[in-house]
């Protein structure tokens, strides 16, 4: 299991996803989580799994993985492939990337029999409470309207972070809690955490930023600071 507080890093596909840029901004992360003390899992495009496993030691995780057993599916990934590229989990059901709940109870039961680490996504309190059930290791609230606004949920919308705590614990002491959706600044970081959650899920912020590292360490510094105070 992964400690606490924990940044997670969607790559998505932006233009700095791959290549050179994508591990630049690995290794970055990687300082980062060592200068700071802080989780930081890095989520690349599946072409780049492979290249930051082997260059870098913190987790990487696929940004999806689809519910096919190995065999005649041409082009999905399945589990067992995100595996053997080097990742150490994945994401399932993003906002841009939805499952039926069979295929999410399937996936996460998939990456338990694998040793992976599923982190799920959910978009309101409620199916975050649900998806809870089927015990993936972490779930993120993140509202899609949210989603790269630049407006961060815990400004916007605290009690959607609160209410997901709520509920979640009701059904379940152990999942991660995570917060994402517009998390653009350490204060926005800051809060997140302050409201009951274990970490964060961002990507623009970093992907698109002049300096990755800067924000990163201040997200950083942040979220330790936030979590050793609760």
């Amino acid at each position: 299991m992964l400690n606490p507080p924990i940044i997670v890093i969607n790559y998505k596909v932006y233009n700095t996803s791959f290549g050179l840029n994508a591990l630049s901004i690995a290794r970055a992360a990687e300082e980062v989580s060592q200068e700071v003390g802080v989780t930081v899992i890095v989520a690349p495009p599946p072409t780049e799994i492979r290249m930051l496993a082997t260059n870098v030691r913190i987790p990487i995780f696929a940004q999806h993985a689809d519910p096919v057993e190995l065999g005649a599916y041409t082009g999905h990934l399945p589990p067992e492939a995100v595996k053997e590229a080097g990742a150490r989990g994945f994401i399932v059901n993003h906002s841009e990337r939805r499952l039926r709940i069979d295929e999410i109870a399937k996936l996460i039961k998939k990456a338990t029999e694998l040793g992976l680490i599923t982190l799920a996504c959910a978009d309101i309190p409620e199916v975050a409470a649900a998806i809870s059930l089927l015990n993936p290791d972490m779930i993120a609230i993140e509202p899609p309207e949210l989603i790269g606004s630049g407006i961060a949920v815990s400004k916007a919308k605290p009690e959607v972070i609160t209410n997901t705590v709520s509920k979640v614990r009701e059904v379940n002491k152990k999942t991660l809690i995570l917060t994402g959706a517009g998390i653009s600044s350490p204060d926005d970081v800051a809060k997140a955490i302050a409201l009951g959650t274990s970490g964060v899920l961002v990507a623009s912020a970093i992907m698109k930023a002049k300096e990755p590292k800067k924000i990163l360490l201040e997200m950083a510094e942040a979220a330790v600071k936030t979590y050793q105070q609760k």
